[in-house]
């Protein structure tokens, strides 16, 4: 590692050190379903179409915010995010986005765009919607494999052509949808990514997000989901050179890899979990964003008020010196930097399920 980069990391270190000790609370996740409409083969919460465990009440979550988040924070600086399973197989989505708008604050939400239909999509934007994800996995037919439905592909690209239009005919800059497509790259798709960018560049997208598929759920017996550290390599190259040309590609924020950081993103890494980030999830259970799949929870909102939860726990989000006990975190000296890694890596026994440096020197 060169003097410059070294430098660089440990500002970020710093930078980040003082994040966790002022931990301002900036996403708030809200697992409002576990209802979905597709069966991903990589689905890390092993969601369906007819899950037993019932969604959230609204008042439920609303009550948490009136009560113990927005004494505390500009509301306008902490951006709502609705995911699940599908948050478009709540009915009451809209009314739900409504009430967040009138309470102030920005609101999002993550969705795969089957039952996002254009009249729902202008109910959605008039509810206040400012913010949303798209999957779009690769073409027709590895999409459609991936999600195991066959109008999968469909109702992505529809949802992406409705971003698209709406930014392009509204005259307000406030009103802008913030928008992206997020694509898990596996084994199918490795070889078309070229062929996806042509495709999603004349549909109008102008920010794609490339993430790669962590062995948990369903995902931890499919081999085929995931990358080899050729691959890995491969990719992270690809988005390197197409960022040179000017394109707004993006590695996901995950994994702390020296050799491309700086190169491969917005930002250098950093995991934001339980430092800026939380979420509630479908039990009521405290926890930082919803890609965190083991019980590293802090509390639950039926019996513990939120901000003194967020305020005084997240003690393993905040302090990873714990990690270092752990292989392969004992015996790096990168562990500086990378402070074990995302805490979505984590198993519930503190192991880590993929280190990406350590994928990218195999």
């Amino acid at each position: 590692m060169n003097l410059r980069k070294r430098i660089v990391f440990e500002l970020e270190r710093l930078r980040r050190k003082n994040l966790q000790q002022l931990h301002p609370l900036q996403q708030l996740f809200w697992e409002s379903t576990l209802r979905c409409n597709v069966h991903c083969l990589h689905c890390g919460s092993d969601c369906s179409s007819s899950e037993l465990t019932p969604d959230m009440p609204a008042e439920d979550f609303l009550r948490v915010l009136d009560q113990s988040v927005t004494p505390h924070v500009d509301p306008h600086k902490v951006l709502i995010i609705i995911s699940g399973g599908e948050p478009l197989m709540r009915t009451d989505l809209a009314q739900v986005g409504k009430a967040l708008y009138q309470r102030g604050y920005p609101w999002g939400m993550v969705t795969n765009g089957l039952a996002l239909t254009e009249k729902r999509f202008r109910e959605l934007m008039a509810s206040g919607l400012r913010s949303m994800a798209i999957s779009f996995d690769g073409m027709q037919e590895n999409h459609n494999w991936l999600r195991q439905h066959p109008l999968a592909f469909d109702g992505a690209t529809r949802a992406i052509k409705l971003a698209a239009q709406y930014n392009r005919l509204t005259e307000s800059p406030s009103n802008r949808l913030t928008w992206d497509v997020v694509t898990c790259v596996n084994q199918r798709t490795i070889g078309q990514l070229d062929e996806m960018r042509e495709y999603l560049w004349s549909i109008g997208v102008r920010n794609w997000r490339l993430i790669t598929i962590a062995p948990m759920g369903r995902a931890a017996d499919n081999p085929e989901l995931n990358l080899t550290s050729e691959q890995m390599r491969y990719l992270l190259d690809y988005i390197c050179d197409r960022r040179k040309e000017g394109l707004h590609i993006s590695y996901s924020c995950e994994g702390f890899m020296p050799d491309y950081e700086g190169e491969i993103r917005d930002h250098l890494f950093h995991c934001m979990a339980g430092v800026s980030v939380a979420s509630i999830l479908i039990d009521g259970s405290i926890s930082a964003c919803t890609s965190v799949r083991g019980k590293y929870y802090q509390g639950n909102i039926y019996k513990d008020d939120f901000w003194e939860v967020w305020e005084n726990g997240f003690e393993p989000y905040r302090n990873r010196k714990w990690m270092k006990q752990m292989e392969p975190c004992n015996n790096c000296k990168l562990f500086r930097y990378c402070e074990g890694g995302g805490m979505h890596l984590r198993r519930e026994d503190g192991s880590l399920m993929l280190c990406h440096h350590n994928k990218l020197q195999a």
